[in-house]
């Protein structure tokens, strides 16, 4: 009876080690598990390049309450130019009584010492006139804060090795060349500068209704000889008149933004307090240019 069960007994051991091993369609599932999830990490990952390439997330715009104020053609001074009186403003004129004008005379002479220090004049000047200007700085008439408008604070700097490669970055901003004078009337413009340039002409009535900021050459230089070619290559005649940039106003908006932001990292947050700000074109990391401020220069505190 021994003898005859041992042979029952390998048997089954052996059965057992056979049930042990890993058969070929586990491996086959477990390598397609395997390229599942490859295939899916890589899906993702080209869904979030696409995701970061479609959408962009900016910081949010810093408000900026920049209003100039300009004397226009007043002349300048310490004070305001009087304005004549409006007709709902003039009293009908009568002859006044004896007693008025006596009483007239006695106030004037009581208060003649308050109404002379009361002027903010340089009239005791010995270089200076004492005729009253307007106290505003240059510029278009209107009222506003004592800032450093942005035609004057503002400086444009490019980096190019060559004519296409600055006509180039013209492009992208959408700046248009133009001149002006040199005893022609209108103002003629070049643009889309790095293929094929293509011209058109205004007069100076219609850019200023357009009020769009502009910059002119400070200095002879390689850039500005670009600005000569690329002109002339348009066709704009440029001997004897001056070289203009002209910028649209998307692009003054984020000049602004971009100067705000790097005043306020410097501990200025206000536009009041900046002298100058020059900035420089460079290549941006997400394709084309930008604009980054390189120096920032900022106006003393008045005592």
């Amino acid at each position: 009876m021994s003898t005859a069960s041992q042979p029952s007994q390998v048997s089954s051991h052996a059965e057992g080690r056979t049930s042990l091993r890993t058969q070929n369609v586990d491996v086959v599932a477990s390598l397609l598990m395997s390229l599942l999830v490859v295939i899916g990490l890589v899906v993702f990952l080209l869904f979030v390049v696409w995701l970061t390439q479609t959408f962009t997330w900016k910081a949010g715009d810093i408000k900026i309450d920049e209003q100039v104020a300009g004397r226009g053609d007043h002349a300048e001074g310490f004070e305001r130019d009087i304005e004549p009186p409006g007709a709902d403003e003039v009293e009908e004129l009568v002859e006044p009584t004896l007693a008025e004008t006596l009483e007239a005379v006695t106030d004037a002479v009581t208060s003649v010492a308050a109404s002379l220090d009361s002027v903010d004049s340089n009239s005791l000047s010995s270089a200076q006139g004492s005729g009253r200007g307007d106290s505003r700085p240059p510029g278009p008439l209107g009222e506003g804060d004592d800032i450093v408008p942005r035609f004057e604070r503002w400086e444009l700097k490019f980096q190019a090795k060559g004519l296409r490669a600055y006509a180039s970055q013209l492009d992208f901003y959408q700046i248009e060349l133009g001149c002006v004078g040199g005893g022609i009337a209108t103002v003629d413009y070049a643009f889309s500068l790095a293929s094929s340039p293509q011209t058109r002409s205004g007069t100076s009535a219609e850019e200023n209704k357009r009020s769009r900021l502009y910059f002119m050459w400070r200095q002879d230089g390689p850039l500005k000889r670009f600005d000569q070619q690329l002109l002339g290559q348009a066709g704009v005649r440029t001997q004897g008149r001056q070289l203009l940039k002209f910028i649209p106003k998307e692009l003054e908006d984020a000049l602004a933004q971009a100067e705000m932001r790097y005043a306020i990292s410097q501990g200025h947050n206000s536009v009041k307090e900046i002298a100058q700000t020059i900035f420089e074109s460079r290549s941006a990391a997400t394709g084309g240019y930008e604009f980054v401020v390189i120096e920032q220069r900022y106006r003393e505190p008045k005592s």
